[in-house]
């Protein structure tokens, strides 16, 4: 079941429910808008917009998305595989280089079942910790003709290892890897905060 979109939907678009495998079979969650008088007969230039670092497309791309529909574009948004409604076992896993698949995933689904989208003209905006997977994609997969981030940062920074002293990191280190044990004693991993409360401040990335 969706999450609640956090922006209302234009009365000029149509948002459109869709899912399709990525090329390991997984499959993700999308949504497409476009205009709602849009002649399906002629070709549009696309839009792939990834979600923030742990989001859904319900978040920060549906609000992009309302705003780049209304301009023209056919707008693609996606839940992360192992996010939101996307497929992938174990849930909530990190995995940039499925992250970045799922950009060329979005491009292979655009180019073959929206038939109104121009193929040579799709492109990608990576919203925060997307930004990196985004370019990523697109330094290797050519079909992707224009790229732009928002509020980028490095996900290796975010874990805010450059506020922390050698003692802070050794003694965090010590507590996860010996929670493991409760964890596999319990049968289930129990998730915990990396940061330590204040440092989310002092991170620059937030700054």
């Amino acid at each position: 079941m969706p999450y609640g979109y956090i922006t209302k939907l234009s009365d000029k678009l149509t948002r459109e429910h869709v899912r399709y495998n990525n090329r390991y079979g997984t499959a993700i969650a999308a949504d497409i808008y476009y205009v709602k008088d849009i002649d399906k007969n002629a070709k549009y230039p696309a839009l792939i917009v990834g979600v923030s670092y742990g989001g859904t497309k319900e978040q920060g791309p549906c609000v992009y998305a309302n705003e780049l529909a209304q301009r023209g574009f056919v707008v693609l948004t996606f839940d992360q595989v192992h996010m939101g409604e996307s497929g992938g076992e174990p849930r909530r896993v990190s995995s940039p280089d499925l992250f970045a698949e799922s950009f060329s995933a979005a491009v292979d689904y655009l180019g073959v079942k929206v038939p109104f989208v121009d193929r040579e003209k799709i492109g990608v905006i990576g919203i925060c910790g997307s930004g990196g997977f985004a370019l990523s994609a697109a330094s290797v997969d050519t079909r992707i003709k224009a790229i732009a981030t928002a509020s980028m940062y490095d996900i290796t920074d975010i874990r805010g290892m450059q506020n922390l002293s050698k003692k802070q990191i050794d003694e965090m280190k010590d507590k996860l890897t010996r929670q493991r044990w409760a964890d596999f004693e319990n049968g289930q991993p129990q998730i915990h905060s990396i940061l330590p409360r204040n440092s989310i401040s002092k991170c620059r990335c937030f700054t």
